[in-house]
């Protein structure tokens, strides 16, 4: 049965009306309208909702209706997203941040006759590259996830 027709039957067996059912979900009449007439489907917040006020399992509602389905697939995904999205930007961020300190340092021992150390005691091979690696693994894995999720 696909989730329209399920909605509907369960709404009915309970003996509410699609305003109640709307009131008790926190949306409008004319959502749950939407999904009775299969134009539209709700969130995943709300698909577990309903489970819980029709007392059936989620995979009830989505067993038969694919379309449903999918859409639960790429709101899941889209979750997901925007979490490993950040981190791979903030650590690209990071690597640009300590390029920009590592070039004024540079200016300003070399034009102000500063003598100003960069992390002093690592090896010249950290200090030197840790910026352009955190920079293109930032980056790469931005992209990755990008062409992942669209």
């Amino acid at each position: 049965m696909i989730f329209s027709e399920q909605l509907k039957r369960e709404r009915e067996k309970l003996g509410w009306s699609q305003a109640e059912l709307a009131e008790k979900l926190h949306v409008s009449r004319q959502s749950v309208s939407k999904w009775e007439t299969g134009k539209n489907y709700p969130s995943i917040e709300v698909i577990i909702d309903l489970s819980d006020l029709f007392g059936i399992t989620i995979d009830e509602l989505l067993r038969g209706d694919d379309g449903l389905k999918e859409k639960v697939i790429q709101d899941s995904r889209q979750l997901a997203h925007p979490k490993w999205k950040a981190l791979f930007d903030s650590v690209f961020l990071l690597g640009v941040f300590l390029l920009v300190i590592k070039i004024i340092i540079i200016g300003l021992n070399h034009f102000m006759n500063a003598d100003i150390q960069i992390l002093e005691g690592l090896p010249k091979a950290v200090t030197n590259f840790l910026p352009l690696v955190l920079m293109v693994g930032g980056g790469v894995g931005s992209d990755q996830l990008k062409d992942k999720y669209i």
